[in-house]
């Protein structure tokens, strides 16, 4: 048995990609476009490793989706964790949980999916503005 995907369903693929892609850092490895079944398939992974990918499910009809939280989260390593979360909250996204451990920080899709970063290897050095900052809203 192999673990292929995660797939979450989202309401905004341009919101989406602007999320996983650009701030979170993932590389787009295949996109399916269905006409016939009205839906769009994007296939995102860390870059370099391809093995584990989450799956946007997009359908071309709009649908209203509960939940996200109850999903659970998607969890992935980062070099450092202090330099994802700055580009995350470049591109606009609220960290959710900081790194005050210099570990682990948590941040939400567009569509509330909880994202889970982990600092690969041991926790960095406690630092600002993240030893000091608060948690905002759930993770």
């Amino acid at each position: 048995m192999k673990y292929l995907h995660t797939m979450v369903r989202v309401t905004d693929l341009d919101a989406s990609l602007r999320f996983y892609r650009d701030a979170l850092g993932l590389v787009e490895v295949r996109r399916n476009e269905y006409p016939q079944g009205r839906y769009t398939l994007v296939f995102l992974a860390a870059p370099g490793d391809e093995s584990a990918q989450v799956e946007l499910t997009f359908n071309w009809d709009p649908e209203a989706y509960a939940g996200g939280r109850n999903f659970g989260h998607l969890a992935y390593a980062v070099d450092d964790i202090y330099a994802a979360c700055a580009r995350l909250r470049e591109h606009g996204v609220t960290i959710n949980r900081p790194p005050r451990d210099g570990r682990m920080a948590f941040v939400r899709s567009p569509d509330q999916i909880s994202i889970e970063l982990l600092q690969r290897g041991a926790a960095l050095a406690p630092a600002e503005p993240w030893v000091s900052m608060p948690n905002t809203g759930s993770w």
